[in-house]
């Protein structure tokens, strides 16, 4: 698709120096594939839809946060992971520092236990944790077919307890199921595609939006409960929990962050930020694109706007998106 875009539309990407309607805006970008994927859109869709003269800095989790806490800038951070920095977070809305513009992904950060697409089709109770409990001779363990197995986190991830407390919980070893270590998360993402490529059977902990999920289509398996958000925090999490319940996964806090400033000074401009959120489906698919082509950022942005006009002119006024798709 991107075959069709001439240097010209790529240079579109680069600041404008006419910004007079919204002013200057840094945006964090990050090191990683969603989030820098994320800040580029942002950049074009401000610099263009909205006459921003938007700039993209350099970006990680924690030092983002204190700089934008402290420092008043930069003015957005598309993908921050809220969970793990509540406190730092929260004193910065307290103080009428930051804002909690939206969610970055719809659904939020998703983890379950999952198994491929195909075997489900064959056996649909393996939506289910009682359905593969039951028929936990599909899984047969790599070193020992007597015995089943489940792919868990690496050793040293968060992962690895809360997967390891619901595996205890759901009580998957009396239905003969063992715990494998891949070792790796590029491991444990190698055992997916391994076993989608021969069409063997595969049940584990995995995440989303990534590249794995984008590029396999895997189902996540119902526990039969909803999420119990406080027991999960205080009991699932940590490692010394003793008595660990079923509970579903609550969402991981995915959100934009933007300083006040920031939506003070340009309100048309964070009503896009806090209107925009991205289908954890639509990402793992970008992601995947992303590592295919080996694309940056930047590329992406131009391959997400021809791929997904459906979803991002959903996101801004019809003039705002009419004055992307001429820039494009």
């Amino acid at each position: 698709m991107l075959a069709r875009l001439t240097p010209l539309a790529l240079l579109v990407l680069s600041p404008l120096a006419n910004a007079s309607e919204c002013g200057d805006v840094t945006i964090a970008d990050m090191n990683w594939n969603s989030a820098t994927l994320m800040a580029h859109v942002d950049q074009f869709i401000l610099q263009n839809g909205y006459d921003c003269n938007a700039e993209l800095v350099p970006g990680d989790t924690m030092p983002t946060g204190v700089s934008m806490t402290e420092k008043g800038e930069p003015d957005i951070a598309p993908e921050f992971w809220s969970n793990s920095h509540k406190e730092m977070l929260q004193k910065g809305v307290d103080a009428g520092k930051l804002r909690f513009a939206g969610k970055a992904f719809a659904e939020g950060g998703e983890e379950g236990f999952w198994v491929p697409k195909y075997m489900v089709e064959k056996h649909p109770e393996l939506a289910t944790i009682e359905g593969v409990k039951a028929n936990a001779k599909l899984f047969p363990h790599p070193e020992d077919d007597s015995k089943s197995a489940f792919m868990t986190c690496p050793s040293g991830w968060t992962c690895q307890i809360t997967a390891g407390h619901l595996f205890d919980a759901l009580n998957l070893e009396a239905s003969g199921f063992e715990l494998v270590d891949p070792g790796s998360g590029a491991a444990l993402a190698g055992s997916i595609a391994r076993a989608y490529d021969r069409e063997k059977s595969w049940f584990g902990y995995y995440w989303s939006p990534t590249p794995v999920l984008g590029r396999y289509n895997m189902v996540k398996v119902d526990f039969g409960v909803d999420a119990d958000p406080a027991h999960y925090e205080s009991c699932i999490t940590q490692e010394d929990c003793t008595n660990p319940k079923v509970t579903a996964y609550p969402p991981s806090a995915v959100n934009t962050i933007t300083t006040e400033s920031f939506a003070q000074k340009s309100p048309a401009a964070y009503e896009y930020i806090a209107n925009r959120a991205y289908a954890n489906a639509d990402m793992s698919a970008m992601m995947a694109w992303m590592e295919e082509n080996q694309a940056d950022g930047e590329i992406a942005a131009l391959e997400f706007f021809e791929s997904y006009p459906q979803v991002w002119t959903q996101w801004v006024p019809a003039d705002v998106a009419d004055k992307v798709k001429k820039a494009l």
